[in-house]
């Protein structure tokens, strides 16, 4: 039975990986929560393995505007660093939709002038590109390098570090100042690319939660109080 929408702020993986939702949930699991407020993590068990392409990214859309739909919160957040459905989700909810890309570069921003990027695969470059020109941001970054491996090796407590510790070290010479880990697989290293490059990394997971516990918090969604439901919600 779903939790009163006050009382929990919903993050959605939209892909059907459950180590990198576990990975999600372990970097969340830090954060400290007002009385009466937790962070759930869900998947969707319909999605793709990943969000590597277009097809992917594009498809995961009508699924999370259903789920929002039948699952009351504070406030939602996709958990996935290229913000699929992040517009058609906030068309269907009045409740705050945060996207883990854009909250990812809104905290790098506040560290440095200009930022790098570890992405996923190279697909995912135009995808987040896209959302840095929304922004108003993508001469801000620095450098973009992607990792191309697959979902089950970022997840992999060792497997990826070498790889990571390069690209991180690249953007780095690139003129980095700050990085934001790409992919929410990422989760669990971002101490490797931190110690690898010498620069505050921003891990996505975390800087979104943050921003979704001052969303929740404030009292007030579009100006609708957080006890109420929006018009026409089920609850």
């Amino acid at each position: 039975m779903p939790m009163p929408m006050s009382e929990r702020i919903l993050v959605i993986n939209p892909n059907a990986s459950l180590s990198c939702t576990r990975g999600i949930a372990a970097a969340l699991a830090p954060l400290a929560l007002p009385p009466g407020l937790r962070l759930e993590v869900t998947h969707l068990p319909e999605g793709p393995p990943a969000i590597a392409s277009w097809e992917d990214w594009h498809s995961v859309a009508l699924p999370l505007c259903r789920l929002v739909e039948r699952e009351p919160a504070a406030a939602y957040v996709i958990a996935c660093v290229s913000d699929p459905g992040l517009e058609a989700v906030r068309a269907a909810t009045r409740r705050p939709v945060l996207g883990m890309f854009r909250c990812a570069v809104a905290a790098a921003i506040t560290r440095a002038e200009r930022f790098g990027i570890v992405g996923f695969v190279a697909a995912s470059q135009a995808r987040q590109r896209r959302a840095l020109q929304a922004m108003g941001l993508e001469a801000r970054l620095a450098a973009w390098e992607p990792l191309d491996l697959p979902m089950e090796v970022l997840t992999d407590p060792e497997a990826p570090r070498a790889r990571i510790a390069a690209v991180a070290r690249r953007l780095a010479a690139a003129g980095a100042e700050a990085i934001v880990l790409g992919c929410t697989g990422l989760a669990g290293h971002a101490a490797a690319a931190e110690d690898a490059s010498g620069l505050p990394v921003i891990e996505p997971c975390r800087a979104a939660g943050a921003m979704a516990l001052l969303a929740a918090a404030g009292g007030t969604a579009h100006g609708v109080p957080m006890t109420g439901a929006p018009q026409g919600a089920e609850v």
